[in-house]
């Protein structure tokens, strides 16, 4: 299970992130720029929507706990170069579908 909240900062968004309701749920805390919401997201998807859309793509990669545990969002892309260009696709489709088969997956 993903649980976004963001709340407005003055140059965009402060997201915390919470991966898993177990005793070993990891804690993450993400800001998004709004250039970046924007470039990520133009079709106007919520930012809650956009990180939790990263998060089901870093979680396809690599285990919660190799997540870092502060970041902003563009850093994924270093990471994993096909990033932006398959969150744009990703939040084209509703992120909670994207969401669910991360959940369905993880049981």
């Amino acid at each position: 299970m993903i649980t976004v909240a963001c709340s407005a900062d003055r140059d965009g968004w402060l997201c915390e992130v919470r991966i898993g309701d177990d005793p070993e749920a990891t804690r993450h805390q993400v800001t998004v720029s709004d250039e970046d919401l924007a470039r990520l997201a133009p079709g106007g998807t919520s930012v809650e929507g956009v990180v939790e859309a990263s998060f089901v793509f870093l979680l396809e990669r690599e285990p919660r706990e190799a997540i870092l545990p502060q970041f902003d969002l563009p850093v994924i892309a270093r990471y994993f170069p096909e990033y932006e260009g398959e969150i744009r696709r990703r939040v084209r489709v509703a992120p909670r579908e994207s969401a669910e088969v991360y959940e369905q997956g993880s049981s």
